[in-house]
């Protein structure tokens, strides 16, 4: 299993929450503030099984929206092993 950490700008973050959970995937949504991306931020935490996680980075550069600046981040992804999981 694997967990998604991304931060992403705020115009971002509508399109790609739902088109995550349109295709089965849970998401939270935090609040972030800072100037990690020099704009407003989004941070989202998403588990996904191994096999799903392509699914996943793919739906979420398809709906980054491109600025037409090259130079300028859409978005930061982390992915991590998670050893364990549980929902109580």
């Amino acid at each position: 299993m694997k967990m998604i950490i991304v931060i992403i700008r705020d115009e971002d973050r509508e399109n790609i929450t739902t088109n995550l959970v349109n295709d089965g995937f849970r998401v939270t949504r935090i609040a972030s503030t800072g100037g990690f991306l020099k704009r407003g931020s989004t941070t989202l935490m998403i588990g996904v099984n191994d096999e799903k996680l392509d699914q996943a980075l793919q739906i979420i550069r398809t709906n980054c929206v491109t600025t037409g600046e090259e130079a300028s981040k859409r978005a930061t992804l982390f992915v991590i092993n998670v050893s364990n999981f549980e929902q109580i």
